[in-house]
């Protein structure tokens, strides 16, 4: 009888230090995903020629730190993007882009999807 509870009580040790292990290599492993999301992306340089500026409104942003931060991060993360700023209180935003890499559709249709499609309209865009 004592040897059957040593067994058992060494396979449910066993058992759980395995399952416990599991579960922290899911949490790091997801750790470390979320780290690389937020991490700033690396912008490369652009040819003085293909630089361009556009300015445009946004219309629907409803706070400054969801709203207006996540468009930012958004349009900061686009492949030709050297820079973005999107200014709450003014309700616009500035990007600087490779325009060979990106253009007006584009950049709007980032604005419009980072809602649901609906919240967020782009207004008179300006290059």
């Amino acid at each position: 009888m004592k040897f059957t509870k040593t067994i058992a009580v060494i396979a449910i040790a066993s058992l759980a230090f395995v399952s416990c292990k599991k579960e922290e290599d899911k949490s790091l492993s997801l750790i470390k995903a979320q780290a690389e999301k937020e991490a700033p992306k690396e912008h490369k340089a652009i040819a003085a020629e293909n630089v361009q500026t556009a300015s445009f409104e946004i219309e629907g942003m409803t706070c400054a730190m969801g709203c207006a931060k996540t468009i930012e991060k958004e349009l900061s993360n686009l492949e030709g993007v050297e820079k973005a700023a999107v200014d709450f209180d003014k309700k616009t935003a500035t990007v600087t882009f490779d325009k060979t890499v990106q253009n007006q559709e584009n950049l709007t249709k980032v604005v419009q999807e980072t809602g649901d499609g609906k919240t967020y309209k782009v207004l008179n865009f300006k290059s």
